[in-house]
């Protein structure tokens, strides 16, 4: 894992009730949810990335700004990108994307399940 994928993984886990685990068919593929939905799934592999929930609109934008950004998986390309470590997209941004895919997850959890999380951040 290079330098700037390791950081990118301390950033996800640094989250609040963030968890992360391996997936069994993909070594070098971590999934990483809270509250049981996903959020990031980062790729160690040969090719370092990783896949993030976005606001579609910006999405577009981010997909025709930077060559590093694209789509690789089975989600709906509407709404995941996927982010390649290493790329011409600035580490900040890839922060701030990461952030961003956090909150659009959070803010689709229950009462509750926010409720929960806030007690975890404190």
């Amino acid at each position: 894992m290079s330098p700037d994928c390791a950081a990118l993984a301390a950033r996800i886990e640094a989250k609040a009730g963030a968890y992360g685990g391996m997936l069994p068919s993909a070594p070098g593929v971590v999934l990483y949810k809270v509250m049981g939905k996903m959020f990031a799934i980062l790729s160690a592999r040969k090719s370092e990335y990783v896949i993030l929930k976005s606001d579609p609109h910006l999405a577009e934008v981010l997909r025709e700004q930077y060559a590093g950004i694209g789509h690789r998986s089975h989600l709906d390309r509407r709404f995941w990108i996927s982010v390649d470590v290493g790329s011409d997209v600035p580490d900040e941004e890839i922060g701030r994307l990461v952030d961003q895919s956090y909150e659009l997850i959070c803010a689709g959890l229950t009462k509750k399940q926010k409720a929960e999380l806030a007690g975890l951040s404190t």
